[in-house]
């Protein structure tokens, strides 16, 4: 007899990712019957034209093909074949072999070094763990943490759908917290502190907050004192933090800056907060989605729960490593006076400029629709509009009927988690400006008709 979908665990059965759900299905499917589709569901970049940063490129095709070095001298720059040396003496027999389970030392050398230089604080390379993207560690964390069915974590609403589909995955129960749209997406202890009491007073034991900052799908940054804010909460409950912080190199606003939780709770000295934070190469400036590479680090872990993070981790034997390498690249990129540092510069910049004129498009051209509200991206690749709906219409109906009338793909609001009573829907910043303008266009025409 054939598997049975009544064969299959519950959790499974229950476990939904919005991104990739049946409004991206249905997108497939008018693709492949000639339709022209503009895919704004997901952080993809590369998909939408993106192009790869040449150090990054370079540096994975010579970990890939040593024999380049020999073959092609001279033709890749003196800074990106030491780098690739570099990488290939610290893995000793190249990418095709496995790693250490926290990955390959040099590289997490390498990544301390990085945080070193960005938040001034000691760090231990040891504390590091190099994963298959930010995802991979964000889900060994939380099987650590859910340790029954009564456990729970608390999660920003709006959420990305990784941390509501792990968790229910992994049969613990999400604690939502709800940002402040009407503040720019921040948030306040106040709201924090209700929702832990509802949740404590239904029975669950609260383990972690999780922080995505900048924020997906909200577009928010968070500013020191929110985040101070945030640590002392968890520490007045004894919860861990989760600090998703993957989106770092995107701020787009004049003033706001990228603080790490990591520098903070240094400041605040909270050495009784235990500290989970997750970077990654999918997003920034590099939009590496496919490659696969990223790391987490730890802060405040006793010695016997970090040996059961590595054995967690041994389970899967290592990341992989071609994504371990660009993970140097993102975390080594070339220093002024190297051969590729104006190359390296101009490619960024191009980037994140482009990046910042299409955030300020798309929120200024969806402010200009009457019934639709968007706040200022401020960060990320996100926004997350509210729409006016007609009665007995859910955003789910609206992002289906977007797609089948103009071939904007979006996500609705309700698998990221909004407020009751309130519709939205989430779309990146990502595809070319000249699509971002007709995504705009196409938007206006479609809600006043379908109001």
């Amino acid at each position: 007899m054939t598997i049975r979908l009544t064969d299959l665990g519950k959790a499974v059965l229950e476990t939904e990712y919005a991104v990739r759900g049946p409004i991206v299905a249905r997108a497939a499917e008018l693709e492949k019957q000639g339709r022209e589709i503009i895919y704004c569901n997901i952080g993809n970049p590369q998909s939408l034209g993106q192009k790869a940063l040449s150090w990054n490129r370079q540096i994975l095709a010579l970990c890939e093909y040593p024999a380049l070095m020999d073959l092609a001298p001279g033709v890749f720059p003196e800074d990106a074949v030491a780098a690739a040396k570099g990488i290939l003496a610290g893995t000793k027999h190249g990418l095709g072999a496995y790693s250490e389970s926290r990955g390959v030392r040099f590289i997490r050398e390498a990544v301390a070094e990085f945080i070193l230089e960005r938040d001034h604080i000691g760090v231990d390379p040891d504390a590091i763990f190099l994963t298959d993207g930010a995802s991979k560690g964000v889900q060994t964390i939380l099987r650590l943490l859910l340790s029954g069915p009564g456990d729970g974590i608390m999660v920003p609403i709006p959420q990305y759908p990784l941390y509501s589909a792990t968790i229910t995955l992994y049969e613990g129960r999400m604690v939502p917290y709800y940002l402040d749209e009407a503040n720019g997406w921040k948030l306040s202890r106040t709201m924090l502190e209700a929702s832990l009491a509802k949740a404590k007073a239904e029975g669950t034991a609260v383990k972690a907050i999780c922080v995505i900052n900048p924020g997906n799908p909200t577009g928010a940054v968070l500013d020191e004192a929110n985040i101070a804010m945030i640590i002392e909460f968890a520490r007045a409950h004894g919860l861990s933090i989760l600090a998703d912080e993957v989106y770092q190199e995107n701020i787009y606003l004049a003033g706001d800056e990228f603080v790490s939780f990591a520098k903070v709770l240094h400041q605040l000295e909270a050495k009784d907060v235990s500290l989970f934070s997750f970077h990654s190469c999918s997003k920034g400036f590099l939009g590496e989605c496919g490659v696969r590479g990223g790391y987490f680090e730890y802060r405040n872990v006793p010695d016997d729960v970090a040996a059961q993070i590595l054995k967690l981790q041994s389970v899967s034997l290592c990341a992989n490593l071609a994504g371990q390498a660009a993970t140097f690249a993102m975390v080594r990129p070339p220093k002024p006076g190297m051969p590729s540092y104006t190359q390296y510069v101009s490619e960024r910049d191009a980037i994140l400029d482009t990046l910042k004129q299409r955030a300020i498009l798309l929120a200024e051209g969806l402010n200009r629709i009457e019934g639709i509200t968007c706040n200022v991206i401020a960060g990320a690749m996100y926004a997350f509009p509210s729409i006016t709906l007609p009665p007995g219409r859910s955003d789910a109906d609206y992002a289906m009927a977007l797609l089948e009338q103009t071939g904007i793909c979006v996500v609705p609001g309700s698998g990221f988690g909004q407020q009751p009573g309130t519709a939205h829907f989430r779309t990146t910043i990502l595809p070319p400006t000249e699509k971002i303008r007709k995504v705009v266009d196409a938007l206006a025409e479609f809600h006043r008709s379908y109001r």
